[in-house]
């Protein structure tokens, strides 16, 4: 560990800084910059690598733009889960070689996402719906990506991506052949669904970023674990079931296939579309370069909004701090709350926000303060500790 003495710099190090969102609080992007900001305040010679990081939840948008010279955000008007338009965009990564067309990547929790629902949110457990989702994938694929990224964490519904496959030419019919409501609600009145003008998938395949394994249906499924979640009371829990289950009837996915569950089913319509489901954190941190930018660096600083026993089944931190452990890289935690017994024994240091603040509700009113006084504090505890 290198401290300051009469004047003197410490030498500079590398600091990779690679933290997720803080969920209702600041983006993954801006809780990069705060913790780069905080860091300088005490080591301002340091090189920073920022690489926001998303599991495909809120923020993956934000992860490759900030990591991907020459992303472009191609902005579109999609329906959103309110059924109010929503102006957002998808991103397009520039092409890797002469033969390709770029990638795409859109994600849901900008066009489908319960955080587009307003604070405190106006739930709808049995009327949001994924359309606006599958109108920006449309897009992209008019555009004519050669790879499509799909990130798909925040959903506000439970359709079973109903929408989606309506938005991208499939036809969900009731016995009078008349296109069944959106939502959870009208997956009851399914009597017919033809996926026969759904688009080919781009060349280079449909990547979905999940950060869940459910299955659709059953104990461990998306109606019962996530829709309450949602707002669905144990009464539309169990009407949400019954129409993912008769969405299922109809469609030649196995309802039991891993992350079919995820996103109130819409892994289970992007499996129907030929997608391939694969771990968001993981997949995120190979394609904005993470694993390279860890080469030579002295320490790496990641976090989220609220540390706890889930955080080490795939989330952010607990990914970053595998790759750094890999690496040979001490890894550091920022994390708006950091639960009793949470497994913070895979970083040389933690510090939380709540403790910083003297309450969450301190902490949540001004994130990037308490998120740049904690990196400040790392500075001084783990700066060129390697």
């Amino acid at each position: 560990m290198s401290s300051s003495i009469a004047g003197d710099r410490p030498p500079p190090v590398r600091v990779v800084i690679a933290p997720d969102s803080f969920k209702g609080s600041i983006t993954a992007a801006a809780a990069a910059s705060a913790l780069a900001h905080g860091w300088r305040s005490v080591r301002p010679d340091d090189e920073l690598v920022l690489r926001p990081m998303a599991d495909g939840g809120e923020g993956t948008l934000d992860a490759f733009a900030t990591a991907v010279p020459g992303a472009r955000r191609i902005p579109l008007s999609v329906t959103g889960p309110e059924d109010t338009p929503i102006e957002t965009a998808w991103l397009l990564l520039p092409q890797t070689d002469a033969a390709s067309n770029g990638t795409g990547v859109v994600e849901l929790a900008s066009t489908s996402g319960i955080e587009l629902l307003g604070s405190p949110p106006r739930l709808r457990p049995l009327d949001a719906h994924t359309l606006g989702l599958g109108e920006a994938i449309a897009a992209a694929l008019a555009h004519g990506v050669s790879q499509l990224v799909v990130g798909i964490g925040g959903s506000a519904s439970t359709d079973g991506g109903a929408g989606l496959l309506t938005a991208l030419g499939a036809r969900l019919t009731d016995a009078a052949d008349r296109p069944v409501p959106a939502g959870g609600r009208g997956l009851a009145d399914i009597a017919r669904v033809d996926l026969s003008a759904l688009p080919t998938p781009p060349a280079g395949g449909v990547t979905v970023l999940g950060d869940v394994t459910n299955p659709l249906l059953g104990p461990t499924g998306a109606a019962v674990v996530f829709a309450p979640q949602k707002g669905a009371d144990p009464a539309a829990v169990i009407a949400l079931e019954a129409g993912l289950a008769r969405l299922a009837r109809f469609v030649d996915v196995p309802p039991g296939s891993p992350g079919a569950g995820a996103a109130g089913g819409t892994g289970f319509a992007l499996l129907a579309w030929g997608a391939r489901i694969v771990p968001g954190a993981s997949a995120v941190a190979d394609l904005i370069g993470l694993g390279d930018a860890l080469a030579g660096a002295s320490v790496v600083l990641t976090g989220e909004g609220s540390f706890d026993g889930q955080s080490a089944a795939g989330k952010v931190p607990s990914h970053v701090a595998g790759l750094a452990a890999a690496a040979g890289v001490p890894a550091a935690l920022v994390a708006g709350r950091i639960a009793p017994g949470a497994p913070t024994d895979g970083f040389a240091a933690s510090v939380s926000l709540t403790g910083l603040a003297g309450s969450s509700a301190a902490a949540m009113r001004d994130p990037a303060r308490w998120i740049a006084a904690a990196a400040a504090r790392l500075a001084g505890k783990v700066g060129g500790s390697r």
